[in-house]
């Protein structure tokens, strides 16, 4: 059984029919990657990069590479299974899982779900407080409001490209600064590749890992590759659809790991480096000062609300996905399964918000949270994109699967140590 790189990556892209790739045709299944792109780099990954960078420096790099690799599988992996079937992961996971079976995964990604729009409600809410002074717990209302009347109305597709242009930008800007910055590259490359494990770090490791694979990004991906409805019967389309969707996935995943490797490598030249200990993610809009002047904190919180809120439509979206899959639905704004699901995952975020009295540490374990649901998840997406009853002649290979049960181990283990350091 051979599982190098390079048979993983040809067997990722193995199709029956190979189009020339246009550029003007690779245009059109752009969009999809830089969704699920926005969903991780969301409020949650900034508070996760800021701890990683300002408490361990470069050591934690590692992390976000171990888990962009991971994430590039799996969300191709999942798309392949919306382009094959016609399912969502949730439709998939009812129609062809035993029903406890089905159910019991659906309802701990529904949690999943409610874990990462506490993150993003509190993204916004920060924002808030940040530009006027608004208080958190007012600030997580109003921006459910907004959230609520964009996806209801379905007017958040006129905002959804800008949303994604102007969170890129910023995120963007994140790397530009390194040019500006006093990085100790060879500290980076050695953290980027060398896996270690400092003394009280692994809640920082796996809130870094639930921040970039998170668990309702997979099933948001299966849901939204099928928004262009081609034609199922046809072949040549099919193998079309996986060419280009692997490219945009792969696009997609890169631009994330640079920038969240750029948040780290900010974060350990601004914080570690002059040891400040780092309690609030507005301490954040410090690391843009070199580049944005005495303006940073504006910057950085309208940075920060928009980045709320583009995540936070994705965040409810999966939501209203996973629950009308209980249903064998696919998600759909106008029925009231995905409705319903889209409230099952922000009203108890708000409620959450409520009660914490650290947002910091609530965005942290949020993260971390995700990560412990992520090995259900992941197990389920291999079982049916494995099986040849579900996905007939685009199922797994037994290489590509031996590679997902790899991924699916190390988060597992990672999980494992967590329990162990709380212990």
């Amino acid at each position: 059984m051979n599982f190098s790189p390079l048979h993983i990556l040809k067997d990722l892209r193995r199709r029956d029919h190979k189009p020339a790739l246009g550029g003007l045709e690779i245009l059109k299944y752009i969009g999809p990657g830089l969704l699920v792109t926005v969903g991780f780099i969301d409020p949650g990954n900034w508070a996760s990069n800021l701890a990683a960078g300002a408490d361990y420096g470069y050591e934690l790099l590692w992390m976000v590479t171990l888990s962009t690799i991971m994430l590039i599988v799996l969300q191709h992996n999942v798309a392949h299974l919306g382009i094959a079937t016609g399912l969502c992961l949730s439709e998939a996971a009812t129609m062809h899982m035993p029903r406890w079976v089905s159910r019991s995964v659906l309802s701990s990604a529904i949690v999943a779900s409610v874990s990462t729009s506490l993150a993003e409600l509190l993204g916004g809410a920060i924002a808030l407080q940040m530009l006027f002074n608004i208080p958190i717990r007012i600030g997580a209302i109003i921006t459910l409001i907004t959230i609520i009347i964009l996806l209801f109305s379905n007017s958040y597709r006129k905002l959804e490209k800008w949303i994604i242009g102007f969170v890129s930008l910023i995120g963007l800007s994140f790397i530009y600064e390194l040019t500006l910055a006093d990085i100790s590259w060879s500290q980076a490359v050695i953290g980027w590749i060398k896996p270690t494990f400092p003394e009280g770090s692994m809640i920082v490791i796996m809130s870094v890992l639930g921040a970039v694979v998170m668990p309702h990004n997979l099933f948001l991906h299966s849901e939204i590759i099928q928004s262009r409805q081609w034609n199922l019967t046809d072949e040549k389309i099919k193998s079309r659809q996986l060419r280009y969707e692997f490219l945009d996935t792969l696009f997609s995943m890169i631009v994330g790991w640079a920038i969240n490797s750029a948040m780290i490598l900010m974060a350990a030249a601004t914080f570690f480096r002059h040891k400040i200990p780092v309690d609030e993610l507005q301490q954040a809009k410090n690391m843009l000062v070199p580049l944005l002047g005495n303006n940073a904190a504006v910057i950085f919180a309208v940075a920060l609300l928009m980045a709320g809120i583009a995540s936070t439509i994705t965040s409810a979206m999966a939501g209203g996905s996973i629950f009308a899959g209980f249903f064998g639905e696919p998600f759909d704004m106008k029925d009231n399964h995905s409705k319903l699901g889209v409230l099952i995952s922000l009203i108890p975020a708000v409620i959450v918000i409520f009660v914490i009295s650290n947002p910091f540490k609530g965005l942290i374990y949020s993260q971390m949270l995700l990560s412990i649901q992520l090995p259900i998840t992941i197990f389920t997406q291999i079982y049916l994109t494995s099986s040849r009853k579900v996905m007939s002649k685009y199922a797994n290979s037994i290489p590509l699967t031996g590679f997902l049960l790899l991924i699916g181990a190390v988060v597992t283990f990672l999980n494992i140590r967590l329990l162990i350091s709380f212990l």
